[in-house]
């Protein structure tokens, strides 16, 4: 190749660039414990400079964690994990992140829940914080809480009274070119004279319910993907990254619904007052050196493709010129909004496979806090339903009073106490401390625990229990520590609230929602507001 002697300084200053880049993203995956992306880009670096000491220092760490990782003497390249963990917090120069607490976000909140359940509030709330351990009381008894939001009865509600119906345009379905309304992903009605399926008029393969339905779309969504390309990135993938296709794809939702609506994403009524879990910066910090792991309370499941390289590809494919539009597409957003899903997303799954196929968030619903001695359930087909509980548990007769919170669940609630607290660890973000678990777990002072109730978790496989009666999500995120926990104890701590229900095929994926029940049996929960 020919050079000019006057590019000779800007290509030895690209090469150094390129090699600074390789460094830092090979370093920076390995602490993320994405270490097959790390090895990859460590890779690309050594074939440009072999002898470099930083990049074949990194390439010993990788093979060192994996060996931990994987328990085994001889690494496989093909074997490494790729699933890593992230910082969840409001990051510092986040200005979108509003005060839930204000009279002002309290007024535009309630206003909109007249709409979808006229019969309750929403209310600032004391809730305990959460930790992966039992939490010891002072000496007076209490506990450490953290103020978070909640639903409450503004009136009696019967039991079985229907409680609040609230459909979301933030909603995806994984499997390409099927016959589910691309808005709400309810089945098509059948074809016929009296059909009221219509499609895209500018792209005919993007098929709605009818023409509200077709309206929805271009007001919100729909014209910023409009022979795009990007219906198929994501559908129909591997079973066993059905969730993680799932939350990308309301990623991409989200940037469609931000560039039609002309709004920054973390503006977005479907998400601006949905909180993620966040964790002070101060409690994310890390030491920047090769051997430092991340520490315990990384909590949000990360990849290069998921949180990096597809949501650009996306804005790519929807014209979106990344770099002149970083303020509203940086990469910390996808992190925020990924952290929002996690806690509140809700999925419905795949009846022969057993496998989540519709995602959605609705960011009424979700603002209903959990407790394993819940006073409502729900149902999600085209739009969500909540409604009171006939029986509570212990065979205690439903009904809500005026004033009460409105308690959902998300985990089994048919469980033991140790994996209840387990299985709700990912969306909750901690071991629930409600007053049936505290009594339950012996922590409560005059009630006998029931920790040597015989555990039921081992009965649990892929996908359906051997009854056949519980729906699960299939993969999980390594520990990124040597932990001695066998690997049901890893999925149900590290999978990001992914858990099943004995009650039907229900399951949530994130924080404030938890499990309820599922009276068609098709339905799961990906993560809400707690």
């Amino acid at each position: 190749m020919d050079i000019d002697c006057a590019d000779e300084p800007i290509l030895k200053v690209s090469k150094k660039a390129a090699l600074r880049c390789y460094q830092n993203l090979s370093l920076s995956l390995l602490l993320c414990g994405c270490l097959k992306s790390a090895y990859e880009f460590c890779s690309r670096g050594l074939q440009a400079a072999p002898d470099d000491e930083d990049l074949n220092q990194v390439k010993d760490y990788i093979f060192n964690m994996a060996k931990r990782r994987l328990k085994v003497e001889e690494v496989d390249i093909s074997e490494l994990p790729d699933q890593g963990l992230v910082r969840r917090e409001v990051y510092p120069w986040n200005d979108h992140e509003p005060d839930r607490h204000t009279k002002e976000s309290l007024n535009f909140l309630n206003k909109q829940l007249q709409f979808v359940a006229p019969k309750c509030e929403v209310r600032s709330v004391d809730l305990p914080t959460l930790v992966e351990s039992a939490i010891v009381p002072d000496e007076d008894g209490n506990i450490p809480t953290n103020k978070q939001l909640g639903l409450f009865a503004r009136d009696d509600i019967s039991p079985g009274e229907t409680v609040l119906e609230e459909t979301s345009v933030l909603t995806v379905n994984n499997r390409l070119k099927d016959s589910l309304c691309d808005v709400c992903s309810a089945p098509l009605p059948p074809l016929g004279e009296q059909s009221t399926v219509v499609g895209c008029p500018d792209c005919d393969d993007t098929m709605f319910c009818n023409e509200q339905c077709l309206e929805l779309a271009q007001r919100t969504y729909h014209p910023a993907v409009c022979e795009k390309e990007v219906d198929a990135i994501s559908k129909d993938p591997d079973p066993k990254e059905s969730p993680n296709a799932l939350y990308l794809l309301l990623l991409s939702r989200s940037l469609a619904m931000s560039a039609t609506q002309e709004k920054h994403p973390l503006d977005l009524n479907e998400v601006k007052f949905i909180w993620g879990d966040f964790l002070p910066s101060a409690s994310n910090a890390v030491p920047i050196s090769h051997k430092a792991g991340p520490p315990p309370v990384w909590t949000l499941p990360f990849t290069f493709a998921s949180n990096i390289s597809t949501p650009l590809h996306i804005l790519e494919k929807m014209d979106i010129d990344i770099f002149s539009t970083l303020a509203s597409y940086d990469l910390w957003i996808f992190n925020t909004l990924y952290a929002k899903f996690r806690g509140t997303a809700s999925a419905r799954v795949d009846k022969q496979s057993g496998k989540p196929e519709v995602a959605a968030v609705h960011p009424l619903w979700c603002l209903a806090n959990h407790d394993c001695d819940p006073n409502v359930q729900w149902e999600w087909g085209g739009r969500m339903k909540l409604w009171c509980r006939e029986e509570r548990v212990g065979g205690r007769k439903g009904g809500i009073s005026k004033g009460e919170e409105i308690l959902n669940h998300y985990c089994d609630i048919s469980l033991p106490v140790q994996d209840r607290r387990e299985w709700a660890e990912g969306s909750l973000g901690g071991w629930c401390m409600c007053e049936r678990c505290r009594k339950e777990s012996g922590e409560m002072e005059g009630w006998e625990g029931d920790d040597k109730k015989k555990s039921r978790r081992d009965e649990y496989v892929d996908g359906i229990d051997g009854n056949g009666n519980i729906a699960r999500l299939d993969g999980h995120i390594d520990p990124l520590e040597d932990l001695e926990d066998d690997d049901f104890e890893r999925d149900a701590k590290h999978m990001g609230g992914m858990s099943g229900s004995r009650e039907g095929a229900d399951v949530r994926v994130g924080g404030d929602v938890a499990l309820a029940r599922d009276t068609d049996g098709d339905d799961m929960s990906i993560d809400g507001d707690e």
